[in-house]
């Protein structure tokens, strides 16, 4: 099993993925084959990434710092219609 990072591009009315000449071989696949896909969101951050942000902003107070930082990355991520 493979994990790429791949693009989703129009085709026509449609959408679809396009899977590397590489994978394809390796794996066997031909037209018609059947294949999984798990998403994940762009939304998407790490705890490493959480903790980058946090050193990049310099902060010295965990607790409270943290819930702040979390707090604007909500924001970011899911800015509520107001």
């Amino acid at each position: 099993m493979e994990q790429i990072k791949t693009y989703v591009k129009r085709w026509g009315n449609s959408y679809g993925i396009v899977i590397p000449k590489s994978i394809v071989e390796k794996e066997k696949l031909k037209e018609g084959s059947e294949v999984s896909i798990n998403l994940t969101s762009s939304n998407f951050m790490t705890v490493g990434d959480v903790l980058k942000l946090a050193k990049k902003r310099k902060l010295k107070r965990p607790k409270e710092d943290i819930q702040k930082l979390m707090d604007e990355i909500d924001k970011e991520l899911w800015p509520q219609d107001e």
